[in-house]
């Protein structure tokens, strides 16, 4: 009696320990960091990288473009199924492969060998600095409506002041990546402000007139044909939603798995509808042709009309502070994506490196020195605002195409599809062949000059790789497809740069 008793208990016990370590085991496959940022800081980190300087400059640069309501609304259908098919294969793969924490360097990696993904993490870390450049410019561009001595932003006084700002934030992100977007949590709340208060001005005061939305249409006899208009949207809407990859990007600092899909998802569906609106409305404002010639900020012109000086007055304070917590935003993903990829032994080793606050110092500080070049490089050529978030986009096309392909591929392999967080195979294979299709539909809007700053941008990262395969005794390139890809990269980016000095298809 005594010893099935004691046998009973035995069994008991052991099944409670089996229990117990499955709780474990279940607890162990959700958490990625326990100490790391839950939904509530990750949803705040999508929506403070996305909502940056596009959105105050977003009509002017379509209507610029020749765009007229017809193209711009049928622009935004393209852009909304594109990017939400895009933003849906981001949370697929981090539901697929929470392992995969540098996410747009990873998936290309993983994918398609260590050269792909090192030049994955190198387009999104470039394209990283390149936004950090243009809301620099915007900033002291936005700072010059109060204080004329800034002028448009790329001026001597605005570089210099642009690089202090850049040098302390990166202090700042050395303090500590979960503490800076803390801070950042502050600066998003502060900057969706303006952008509510343009939306309720123009409701408020009843300044939408539908005569102006529907005069321009189509568009005026002898124009762009309405192709030519849509396509001119696409570089412009895309860039207001890059950063929406952000959670992704850093979800080595998430505390959960399943925090990271849901941050991306509540952070699109919050700044689609927040663009949407102030879009529609502008439209509704000011005519095409007068919003052409509206300055950088445009959105600051089209309040301007609507309710008086008080309204540039909130938009420009807006864009600052829209500007800091993007600037912000920007040097914490400039560090992460080569700190990531130097752990995966990709990037050189001293991109691994940390200090005591267990922040990848030396990233940091490179990705800082390399923005204090593009700022200089802006001063010297007076390169603007656009033409730099230009470059942004045709650089971080690489990355989006290769995380889009990546997703397709193991979709209709089936490859992980048996884990807990597993999104469903069909939803997989959709999502995964649509943002595919959609990302090369991008690099052909960028057309030739896209190409030409691309390849000149990625030239000098082959140094960069081959310093990383020397340092972990990895041989540099693996088969046909990267001895291509390094031939095509090396012999456009010569021949981008003789058009370019000749004056035969200049960049800037």
């Amino acid at each position: 009696m005594n010893k099935h008793a004691s046998g009973s208990h035995t069994s008991s016990g052991a099944g409670h320990h089996a229990l117990a370590n499955h709780a474990m085991q279940t607890t162990n496959e959700d958490i990625i960091d326990p100490g790391g940022m839950g939904l509530f800081r990750l949803t705040m980190m999508v929506i403070t990288s996305t909502i940056c300087a596009g959105i105050f400059s977003l009509m002017g640069d379509l209507a610029a473009g020749g765009a007229h309501t017809a193209a711009v609304i049928i622009g935004w259908a393209i852009c909304f199924v594109g990017v939400f098919c895009l933003m849906k294969a981001f949370q697929g793969l981090s539901q697929l492969r929470p392992d995969l924490t540098g996410g747009i360097y990873a998936y290309a990696a993983a994918g398609f060998g260590d050269y792909v993904g090192f030049n994955s993490a190198y387009g999104y870390w470039i394209s990283g600095c390149l936004s950090n450049v243009s809301f620099a410019i915007m900033f002291f561009g936005a700072l010059g409506y109060f204080f004329p001595v800034f002028g448009n932003g790329n001026n001597l006084l605005s570089v210099i002041c642009a690089s202090v700002v850049i040098w302390v934030l990166a202090y700042v992100v050395t303090r500590g990546v979960k503490e800076a977007a803390g801070i950042n949590i502050v600066v998003t709340i502060a900057k969706v402000v303006p952008l509510a208060l343009f939306v309720v001005s123009i409701l408020m005061f009843n300044k939408f007139n539908p005569d102006i939305f529907f005069s321009n249409f189509m568009g005026e006899p002898g124009g762009a044909n309405l192709t030519d208009q849509i396509i001119s949207t696409m570089i412009s809407l895309v860039w207001i939603f890059t950063g929406i990859e952000t959670a992704v990007v850093i979800s080595g600092h998430a505390k959960f798995v399943k925090d990271v899909g849901r941050a991306t998802s509540l952070g699109f569906i919050s700044v689609f509808v927040l663009y949407f609106l102030i879009s529609l409305l502008s439209m509704g404002i000011v005519p095409r042709e007068e919003m052409a010639h509206l300055a950088t900020p445009s959105m600051a012109g089209v309040l301007e009309i609507a309710i008086g000086p008080i309204g540039a007055a909130i938009v420009n304070l807006g864009v600052c502070l829209s500007l800091a917590g993007a600037l912000l935003g920007y040097v914490i993903i400039c560090a992460e994506t080569p700190f990531e990829a130097a752990k995966r032994q990709t990037f050189p080793k001293c991109f691994a490196r940390t200090n005591k606050n267990n922040a990848p110092v030396v990233t940091i500080l490179v990705s800082a020195a390399v923005m204090q070049l593009f700022l200089l490089i802006a001063f010297l050529s007076e390169g603007t605002y656009q033409f730099f978030y230009a470059c942004a986009v045709s650089t971080i096309l690489i990355p989006y195409v290769c995380s889009a392909a990546f997703y397709m591929i193991v979709s209709w392999k089936k490859e992980g599809f048996n884990k807990k967080h597993a999104p469903r195979l069909s939803i997989a294979r959709f999502f995964g062949t649509a943002s595919f299709i959609y990302t090369l539909f991008l690099v052909w809007t960028c057309g030739w000059k896209g190409i030409m700053i691309t390849t000149v941008l990625f030239a000098p990262g082959i140094l960069l790789y081959l310093m990383g395969a020397h340092q972990y005794h990895k041989r540099a390139f693996c088969g046909l497809k990267d001895a291509i890809i390094v031939l095509a990269v090396i012999v456009l980016a010569i021949a981008s740069l003789y058009l370019h000095f000749s004056g035969i298809s200049p960049i800037v």
